[in-house]
């Protein structure tokens, strides 16, 4: 059962009733029970002057999240320790003016396709189209992330939704055809929930009336041991993948599928990110450490293990579940402390990892890759789970 939630809803022995914000930051969980609730406050305005607004979720845990409306971005994500301490474990900012002005996709959805597309440019039925080049990694230029105004960067439709089992938000938008030099209207609706198993599941369903590549995900930057807690290299990490697609200096595909069997990119036992991501290797090099497309192994469409990643010291855990083909590693090489965060923390190297579920970088170039070609009378549908737990 759900419902639709206009303000604030807490769900207690099934009665509804309007909740104080200061429930939302409860810093235990342990036995306790909590309401189920979702708190609406307003976030600021964009640049047009559209208003934006936070969506305060909290689970019957306790665990909390807040998203935005404007680029369906997760602003914070509490979740407890081992001693049942809540924490936030993904890097962000207090203010949406700072989203505008300045941020590396953090916590965002990107699209209309994610990754990169080298030269920003395809040819698709005949046609060749002409995309933003927002990026130029080894100073050869590609589109990233879909665009110079791509999915993060504007405000979408939102409906809070509580059920018996999770709470969430319904996100919808209808992308015109042009948008960032992208063929079709595309009508694309995403849902966030976060469940009382602790889980921040992301589901994904779109439709067009043009054939157009499409390759959305979320662009979640998370430490474990809490986004202000420093370095993530101690993060023991698994990736269920036996070849990534290597890149050139570009950072776009080569074509090729290269095992990771002795390499830095071996990470089909747990593995602490930092104990070989210095090693002397081209890829490495070419990415200034990791921000590889991981090729899961024996995909099939179907909800599967993608990777698990564990923080030491706070005991958190969380595995990601997919029915994507690939997963992008990114550890944060580009984060120098520029980014003042929330609570006026400056998130500098390597303090935040990605692992972002997606289809493999600049398909709508590479023939021999899964298509990610949406065409007419077809629905796009992708499911993600990131579940949290202690050890």
């Amino acid at each position: 059962m759900t419902r639709g939630i206009m303000w604030c809803v807490c769900v207690v022995a099934g009665m509804a009733f309007c909740g104080g914000a200061a429930a939302v930051e409860k810093e235990k969980t342990g036995d306790q029970s909590h309401e189920s609730m979702i708190i609406k406050t307003p976030f600021g305005t964009d640049k047009s002057g559209r208003e934006a607004t936070l969506y305060s979720l909290v689970n019957k845990n306790g665990a909390v999240m807040k998203v935005t409306d404007y680029g369906c971005i997760i602003v914070t994500l509490k979740m407890p320790d081992r001693e049942g301490t809540l924490g936030d474990i993904v890097l962000g900012y207090d203010k949406l003016a700072d989203y505008i002005e300045e941020t590396p996709y953090f916590g965002a959805v990107v699209g209309r396709y994610g990754n990169r597309i080298a030269n920003g440019l395809f040819k698709l039925e005949g046609k060749t189209y002409e995309l933003a080049t927002n990026n130029d990694p080894g100073g050869i230029p590609c589109a990233l992330h879909g665009g110079e105004a791509g999915y993060d960067k504007v405000i979408w439709d939102a409906e809070g939704i509580v059920a018996d089992d999770r709470v969430g938000i319904k996100f919808h938008r209808i992308s015109p055809d042009g948008e960032e030099g992208y063929p079709g209207n595309l009508d694309i609706t995403m849902w966030y929930w976060l469940t009382d198993a602790n889980e921040l599941r992301i589901e994904y369903a779109a439709t067009t009336d043009k054939a157009t590549p499409l390759n959305l995900t979320h662009h979640g930057y998370f430490n474990l041991e809490g986004h202000d807690a420093g370095t993530i290299l101690n993060h023991k990490m698994m990736i269920a993948a036996d070849h990534i697609t290597p890149v050139d200096k570009g950072l776009i595909p080569t074509g090729k599928l290269m095992p990771v069997e002795n390499t830095p990119f071996d990470f089909r036992k747990a593995t602490a990110i930092g104990k070989r991501v210095n090693e002397k290797n081209e890829q490495i090099e070419f990415g200034l450490g990791y921000d590889h497309n991981f090729v899961l192994s024996r995909w099939d469409g179907k909800l599967r293990l993608a990777a698990r990643v564990e923080a030491p010291k706070s005991g958190r855990t969380m595995q990601v579940f997919t029915t994507e083909p690939a997963i992008q590693f990114y550890c944060g090489n580009f984060l120098d402390g520029s980014n003042i965060g929330k609570g006026d923390h400056a998130y500098e190297y390597r303090t935040g990892f990605c692992l972002e579920t997606q289809h493999y970088p600049d398909s709508p170039n590479q023939s021999n890759f899964p298509s990610t070609i949406l065409k007419p009378g077809e629905t796009y549908s992708h499911v993600t789970e990131y579940r949290f737990g202690v050890e």
